[in-house]
């Protein structure tokens, strides 16, 4: 499944931005927010990004914000709630004017970007992440976001497989999960 390269890249950087800065719980174990949002924001996005720039320490807080606000689209999703998580990403464009612009930068071609000029790097990327989400969830994919349903895990995933029956956020978490299945069906016998 593609939806189109630029909206494929702000929906990984809205799942990683969102397993990466949100506490919870990861593959069986604690997940503590970072100390340093800074540092872990500017890794995330350069995940997808490599030449973004750092993000500083103010904006590292306002990064973390932004991800426990796309958390919810994703739970939402995951629990049938599709209303919740339109609210929620309709709040997220109206307040980072999002708009999509054509823009040219960098040596690269005409590209779309999802949010105007002059705004902050944090609020930029509200406004792409959120208008990325929008675009799933207003497509016959919308129910491809979701959050692992591995015991102790909350990390969150777009499912972009052929067939559309993701449940888990990594391959680790699935072979948690058959494991003790096997485990527990080795105990009945």
């Amino acid at each position: 499944m593609d939806f189109n390269s630029h909206t494929d890249a702000v929906v990984r950087v809205a799942v990683a931005v969102v397993n990466v800065l949100t506490p919870g719980e990861s593959r069986g174990r604690p997940w503590p927010a970072p100390h340093d949002l800074a540092a872990a924001a500017t890794d995330v996005l350069r995940t997808v990004y490599p030449t973004h720039p750092e993000v500083t320490e103010a904006e590292g807080g306002a990064y973390a914000e932004i991800a426990a606000r796309l958390r919810v689209v994703f739970e939402a999703v995951a629990a049938d709630d599709i209303d919740t998580a339109a609210t929620q990403v309709n709040s997220l464009l109206e307040e980072s004017h999002a708009r999509p612009t054509l823009q040219r930068h960098d040596g690269e071609p005409w590209h779309l970007h999802f949010h105007g000029t002059g705004g902050t790097l944090a609020g930029d990327w509200a406004a792409s992440c959120a208008t990325g989400l929008a675009i799933v969830l207003g497509g016959e994919f919308f129910d491809r976001l979701g959050v692992c349903t591995a015991p102790h895990c909350d990390r969150v995933y777009v499912d972009v497989s052929r067939n559309g029956t993701r449940r888990f956020c990594s391959t680790a978490c699935q072979n948690r999960v058959k494991t003790a299945a096997f485990r527990a069906r080795g105990k009945t016998t």
